[in-house]
This record gives C-alpha cells, structure tokens and sequence, in this order.
C-alpha cells in the first residue's frame, strides 16, 4: 500500500515520470500481455489517484500539525531524558528514520489488513483484479487521514517532523515501482528489501497469500513476526480481493466496503456482534457464515480446501486456487 501524498511537491515533480513508468511498461507489454492492462481499471486508478491527491492537501495539513504538535510536546522528555532538544539531521540519524519509517508502514499496514474498519480504507488499493504500475495510483482516500497516527512517537522522541514527512514521500514512491510483474525475482535482494517479485503476493487474493508481504522498504518486518510468504511461482496467482466493488466507479470503490458494514452493523444481533463488524477481522461472522482470513488458512492447511461462499464467488471452485482457463490437452 502506499499514499503519493506525504510530500505534494515530491509527487508533483515526480508524477511525470510515474507516468512514463507506466507509459513503458504498457508498450512493452501490448502485443504479447495486453491482458495485464484493463483500460476502465486504469481510468478508475487514475481517478482514485486524484482524489486522493486532492485530499492530500488537507491530510497534509493534518501530518504537519500533529508531527508538530507531537514535537513539541515532547521536548520537555526529550530535554529531560535525552539531554537534547533532537536528534538533529546527521547521517546515522537519517538511517534510523529509514527504518523507523518502515517499521511503522509495516504495523500501519498490517492492521490495515487485520481491522475490518481499517480494512474499508485500504481495500481501494486491493480491489483492483490487475496488477501493473496503474495500480499504484490507486491510493485509498480516508487512509490519508489516520495514517499518520502510526508515526507520532517518532517527533515524541527526538526525529525532526520535516525528515519523517520526507522519509514518508520516498519510501511511497519506492513504493509506487513494486506494482508491476514485468521484474523477476531479485534473488538475494529480497532478503532484505521488498521488490515487486515479494509484493505480488500481497495483491494476490489466493487463500495462501492473504494478508503477507506487509513492508514498504524492507521485507525485513514480515520475517521477524510471521507474515512473510515467499514468491516461488508455484501458485497460479488472482490479483484483487475476494469480494470486491464490482464496478469502476472511484466513487463506489471507495465506500463499497462502509456500505457493507453498515449493512452487518444493522443486522447485528447485539452490541458484541456489532462491535465486531466493525473492530473485527474482515470475513468475521458470528456463524463463520464468512470466514477471517486466519480460519481459511487454517482450514486449507488442515483439510486442503476452504468451504466459504466468497471463494467460489471469486475462484469458481473452493479451494483459492484459480482455475484452469484452458482445457487440458487430451491425449490421442
């Protein structure tokens, strides 16, 4: 997932070369993979893409206030305990925001995927059924906003608010290049560094990918707390979510998900069933009607296939596997 809002004039600058980024990848892939690009899902992730520029102004109001206000409301500690006002801006300082940042786009991440509220947010960048350089543009709006709650003990204890909004900006357009599959495995790269090879685990939907390859930067995070699944090729691979908007309007990409919580909320038996719908998983139900992601995997590890509706809705069978797109060859 990634937000090109942190830094307005970063992206700005940079969008030109975003799209010749995508302007290339599109030639080369036209005559033999045109399949990889859909023209209305690129026209829908432009539009995401500018609505969410457009509230970037304010969320970036937003940024600054809280990153100053957390500054300054930390100097007492900070003068106290550390001896210091800052960090201040030396090299080694710079690293440790870099890794700092990352750690926080991973736990930011991963519960974005893991709370179902947050989840309505995020899924903007999941719905897609493609994956290409387009879909970096597809940036969840609402995200803008919480977002930066992840980060504010960074200027609590000493990191200058102008160095974590520009450490921000470059780890999202690092971000932006890992949405393609026109790159190979890395090989030992991907040891420590998230590439598009790893993240193409993250946008797939197969039940054994689901909710891994949290990082930004680093992959670094998923293999020290268990959620790192390696690209081994060996799963024919659906890109998207299990049940998505169904449609290329931005407008229903962005509320599909809310809507489908108010409707569990209404029809929620009580307080407990309803605080669930919203602070739960996604796919929990009291009856595991629907199942989290955690159930299906556990039940595809057990059994080897998972009985949910929303598999079949998606796959056209039970097991999270794609299916054949052609027939097997049949022998003389």
């Amino acid at each position: 997932m990634l937000e090109l809002t942190e830094n307005p004039k970063v992206v700005w600058y940079g969008m030109p070369i975003f799209l010749l980024m995508i302007a290339v990848e599109v030639i080369t892939i036209w005559k033999r993979e045109r399949e990889l690009y859909d023209i209305k899902d690129s026209f829908s992730n432009a539009g995401m893409g500018i609505g969410a520029m457009i509230l970037g102004a304010a969320a970036k109001i937003w940024s600054i206030f809280l990153l100053l206000l957390m500054f300054d409301v930390g100097m007492e500690f900070r003068v106290e305990y550390f001896g210091m006002e800052s960090f201040g801006w030396s090299w080694g300082i710079w690293i440790l925001a870099v890794f700092a940042d990352d750690f926080n786009f991973y736990w930011h991440h991963r519960f974005s995927h893991t709370v179902r509220v947050l989840w309505a947010a995020h899924i903007v960048h999941h719905s897609s059924e493609k994956y290409n350089l387009s879909v970096g543009l597809r940036n969840g709006w609402v995200t803008l906003f919480y977002k930066p709650l992840w980060w504010v003990w960074m200027p609590f204890i000493g990191f200058e608010p102008i160095m974590i909004l520009t450490v921000m900006a470059l780890n999202s357009i690092y971000q932006f290049g890992l949405h393609t599959q026109k790159i190979p495995s890395l090989g030992l790269l991907e040891k420590v560094f998230n590439t598009p090879w790893v993240h193409q685990v993250h946008h797939s939907c197969n039940v054994e990918y689901l909710d891994k390859n949290h990082g930004g930067l680093f992959i670094i995070w998923d293999k020290m707390f268990g959620t790192f699944r390696d690209n081994k090729g060996d799963i024919d691979t659906t890109f998207g979510v299990l049940k998505g908007p169904d449609s290329h309007n931005p407008l229903v990409i962005f509320s599909h998900e809310y809507q489908n919580i108010w409707r569990d909320v209404k029809n929620s038996k009580n307080l407990k069933e309803a605080f669930m719908y919203v602070f739960g998983p996604p796919g929990w139900s009291p009856t595991n009607a629907t199942k989290t992601v955690k159930q299906m995997q556990r039940e595809l590890a057990l059994n080897g296939k998972v009985d949910d509706p929303s598999l079949h809705a998606r796959f056209g069978n039970p097991n999270g596997q794609k299916p054949k797109l052609e027939p097997e060859p049949v022998e003389a």
